[in-house]
């Protein structure tokens, strides 16, 4: 849990750092790319290259191009739609998924989580008719791609790390995972990017080079190998952790004339949708899987 903590903490000031300094100022693909190529480049030296399953290999890219590379995309876009704390806001839905896709690797599915996503869309409902941004509906859609790309990929990261027979340092074969976004990083930039909105500051620069080699190069790196020793319970909280440590940093440091009042409303309708999780959905969800496997046995 430690590896955990210790990352949600760094993460926390990423959300600002990026709402502040570059959405709607440096092109957002162009950030994209080069956050995850100095990303790949701090991990290169330790990457094998010999004695390392290509499934393995194969797997490890197909993971970062998800949820690093493809999350990235939908993430950046997102400040250019919504305000920091929205974003904050709106990442909650993150263990959701991350139950959800667990639940889908061992092949099931409740509807009783239906129940859940109801109530945190009322409250991000709420925020839009708060009046907050007029891009609300497009902006949450695409926070919920970047959420869906991260619980994706963590999941499923430890889903193989745990399945792999042979043993090997997990830093050691980390940078497939930054290759594989890159490759998807560089896709997206050719297709969407623009060289017109390159850095023009040395503090853009910075922050770009901070993000790409500490928050993601050795953040998503300690992040994963964390996820790897807890169970998926634990995993869904610990993401939901990056919310209030991101709202206080950028409501304290940056963001001072927020509606807290509204943030505080629809903000706490979303968190009752996890209460309502925790303690009414998945005993149910449990108890309906044990029926299940009961029935599958007989």
């Amino acid at each position: 849990m430690s590896y955990l903590y210790s990352i949600t903490l760094l993460w926390a000031f990423s959300f600002s750092l990026i709402g502040v300094y570059l959405a709607g100022q440096v092109d957002s693909w162009f950030s994209v790319l080069m956050r995850v190529v100095l990303a790949a480049v701090v991990f290169l030296p330790f990457t094998k290259f010999k004695s390392v399953p290509k499934t393995l290999m194969a797997k490890l890219m197909a993971i970062g191009g998800i949820q690093l590379g493809l999350m990235y995309c939908f993430y950046y876009q997102s400040f250019l739609l919504l305000s920091v704390p929205e974003v904050l806001l709106f990442t909650v839905f993150t263990p959701i998924y991350v139950t959800l896709f667990y639940d889908l690797l061992k092949g099931r599915f409740s509807p009783w989580y239906l129940v859940t996503a109801a109530i945190a869309v009322s409250g991000a409902a709420f925020i839009k008719f708060a009046g907050i941004n007029d891009n609300f509906l497009m902006g949450f859609l695409v926070v919920q791609g970047a959420n869906l790309c991260f619980a994706i990929g963590q999941v499923s990261y430890k889903y193989v790390m745990e399945s792999e027979t042979i043993e090997l340092p997990q830093h050691s074969v980390f940078g497939y995972f930054y290759l594989g976004a890159t490759v998807v990083a560089t896709i997206a930039f050719a297709i969407f990017g623009s060289f017109e909105k390159l850095p023009t500051t040395m503090t853009q620069w910075g922050i770009l080079v901070y993000l790409g080699t500490i928050a993601s190069g050795l953040g998503y790196f300690i992040w994963n190998k964390g996820a790897c020793s807890v169970n998926a319970g634990a995993l869904a909280v610990m993401n939901n952790l990056l919310v209030p440590a991101g709202l206080i940093v950028n409501i304290v440091i940056w963001n001072r004339d927020v509606d807290i009042p509204r943030l505080l409303i629809g903000g706490g309708i979303i968190l009752l949708s996890l209460i309502v999780n925790e303690r009414w959905v998945k005993p149910r969800v449990e108890a309906q899987y044990r029926s299940q496997s009961g029935i599958t046995k007989q």
